[in-house]
Order: structure tokens, then C-alpha cells, then sequence
């Protein structure tokens, strides 16, 4: 169906109000559940806000791709830099275009843009453990589960309003190379 070729770049300021709004409508609400990849169940409220958007823009320690097709923005992705390793967040793909490998393109070239902008040899991420599917969709990209976990931030609306209290992040890597 897409025939367009995926490109990106690095977001701008300019970039922060639409990239919050894609990131919203993949992960919160009732327009995330077009895509696989919905939070709404687990969490309400915010995922991300425009100072967070804009403080990953604005990092020297990394970047925040921004994913095209036809002009139009389909996906982001942060990577930011620690040594010789690179965490991958703020990953999200449009609701409507899940589900047909734009996703898998997507972490293909990120993984590429860290290797090559960084020499790291291996991709970190965190992922809310509970979301066992999503985890599943990560391993079949050849990251693994660690067992280290981090609490969820309870209690700071910014990150969500919880709907379980057995929430915490599992930390994934891939071995890159």
C-alpha cells in the first residue's frame, strides 16, 4: 500500500508539537487503539509533553529521528549516546501504519544511524514489563530481556496516570554488528 520511500532526519523545534501529537496518538487514548501498540489500558494521561520532546531535540548527547513518507511524518525514534552502547526511545509509529513493517524499517534504521554516528556495539531500551507483546515483537529483533527492571515513576503525572500497580520497566539490548 505505501509505495512512497521511508526517509529521515533529525527533528527540529519545529517538529516538537507534531511529534507530541504522534506520540500521544500510538501509545494513549482511544486513537491508539487503531495500532498494536496502545498504553490505554495500562495508563492514561500523558505519554510525553512538549518540554520532554524538546529537551530530546535539544540534547547533545543524541537525536530524535523523524520518519517521512510523501512529506508526511509516520514515526520518531530517540537515540541518545551512552558510550559504547545507545538506548533507543521514544519510539512510535502512526496507529493507522502498524502492522505492515514500517516499524521493523524503522529500528533497522536506527540501529544503522547509532553504528554509524557512534561505533556503539550494542542497543538498550526499556519497555513496561507488563506489555508482554510488544516485548515478544523487540525479541523477534533480536533484543533480549535482561531481568534488570526500574520502578515506574508512580506518582508523577508526566509519564502517565497508572491503572495497575505492578508496573515497572524491563531494560532490552541487542548486540549490534
Amino acid at each position: 500500500m505505501e509505495t512512497a520511500p521511508l526517509t529521515h532526519r533529525d527533528a527540529t523545534a519545529s517538529d516538537t508539537e507534531s511529534l507530541v501529537a504522534l506520540i500521544e496518538s500510538a501509545y494513549r487514548g482511544d486513537s491508539s487503539r487503531a495500532g498494536w501498540t496502545t498504553e490505554a489500558d495500562i495508563l492514561h494521561g500523558q505519554r510525553t509533553d512538549p518540554q520532554g520532546v524538546l529537551a530530546v531535540i535539544e540534547s547533545t548527547a543524541g537525536r530524535l529521528l523523524v520518519f517521512e513518507r510523501d512529506g508526511e511524518t509516520v514515526a520518531c525514534c530517540q537515540l541518545e549516546h551512552r558510550g559504547e552502547v545507545a538506548y533507543f526511545g521514544m519510539f512510535a509509529v502512526r496507529p493507522t501504519a502498524q502492522g505492515g513493517g514500517l516499524g521493523k524499517q524503522v529500528m533497522s534504521d536506527a540501529e544503522r544511524v547509532a553504528q554509524e554516528a557512534w561505533g556503539v556495539t550494542e542497543m538498550q531500551m526499556t519497555v513496561i514489563s507488563v506489555r508482554e507483546e510488544l516485548i515478544a515483537w523487540y525479541e523477534r529483533r533480536g533484543y533480549r530481556r535482561t531481568g534488570k527492571m526500574t520502578p515506574f515513576p508512580y506518582g508523577d503525572d508526566r509519564f502517565g496516570i497508572p491503572q495497575r500497580d505492578d508496573l515497572e520497566f524491563e531494560l532490552l539490548v541487542k548486540t549490534l554488528g
